[in-house]
């Protein structure tokens, strides 16, 4: 089933369901005919969608919003502040095109600050699905979340069968190695995936989690992850400064930890416009790039 037949079918059987776009319908192209009035397109105006989204949400309802994840949390941010983080309003963000998934796009398109950005509003909480097959697994959780809810939208196929049921705010460990963690999230789940496989064949042991929440934060499997291995890895397709890194030197210094820590993001620079597989070359993001730097950096701490 895919992300428009489960909210559809979610929709159908509960009639507080709102589906909403900001003229964004590339996933939710034939809902409108099967929602009639609970589906709503506000046109190019994310301000709008969300503020009406808030209103909606005061009434009962549980408005499902779609639109451009750089405009959804930029461009309406003020209005995902107030209207919805003050309140609490249970508004769900359907972020599209999010991180290096807006390839060909320039970087007024890329959504690689969102994570830092809505992570300050209190109440809003953050799921980056692994593929497409974990962002319908874990939708009805979202939906159904007292809280709001971002979700960064991931077409992405599986590559792997998920280990365990899904849960908002556990993480998947996937591999349980012993000297290097990699810690990711999201679309670039297949590229740091492959990358373990490289290492492991250089033997080098792997312990591989899939955070599936960046908000709440799984922070017990990623204590262990630090504790039980030589060197912790983070990847994400995002700036450094606001994303992981960041929550995970908030993870360390408020448990008292210090482990050795390799960053993998982007490093005060926006991402070269291309087609993916050129975006990900360019900016060192193949599992073979991938590889070589985390294998480069453990070697140097194991001599």
């Amino acid at each position: 089933m895919n992300y428009e037949a489960k909210l559809k079918e979610l929709a159908l059987k509960d009639e507080r369901i709102v589906v909403m776009t900001a003229e964004n319908r590339a996933a939710i192209r034939n809902l409108p005919e099967a929602l009639g009035n609970r589906f709503i397109d506000t046109g190019i105006t994310e301000q709008t969608m969300i503020g009406a989204a808030a209103g909606l949400a005061a009434c009962g309802r549980i408005p499902v919003t779609h639109a451009l994840s750089t405009f959804l949390v930029l461009r309406a941010y003020e209005f995902v502040r107030t209207d919805v983080g003050i309140s609490g309003a249970p508004v769900k963000l359907i972020g599209a095109v999010p991180g290096f998934l807006s390839d060909g796009n320039g970087p007024t398109h890329q959504a690689v600050d969102d994570i830092a950005v809505l992570r300050s509003i209190p109440p809003m909480n953050i799921f980056c699905p692994a593929d497409h097959e974990e962002m319908v697994a874990g939708l009805e959780q979202v939906i159904y979340s007292p809280n709001p809810y971002y979700v960064r939208y991931n077409s992405r196929p599986a590559i792997v069968k998920h280990s365990e049921a899904f849960e908002l705010g556990k993480a998947e460990t996937l591999s349980e190695g012993t000297d290097v963690a990699i810690l990711t999230y999201g679309m670039l789940f297949q590229e740091s995936w492959q990358a373990k496989a490289m290492l492991e064949a250089k033997g080098i042991s792997v312990r591989f989690v899939n955070l599936r929440t960046v908000k709440p934060l799984d922070e017990a499997a990623v204590l262990e992850a630090m504790a039980k291995t030589r060197l912790t890895v983070t990847i994400e397709d995002h700036f450094q400064v606001g994303g992981l890194y960041t929550i995970l030197s908030e993870v360390c210094l408020k448990n008292r930890v210090s482990p050795y820590v390799l960053p993998i993001a982007l490093d005060g620079k926006w991402f070269k416009p291309g087609r993916l597989n050129e975006v990900l070359e360019h900016e060192g993001f193949t599992p073979a790039q991938l590889s070589n730097r985390i294998e480069k950096r453990f070697l140097e701490l194991k001599n």
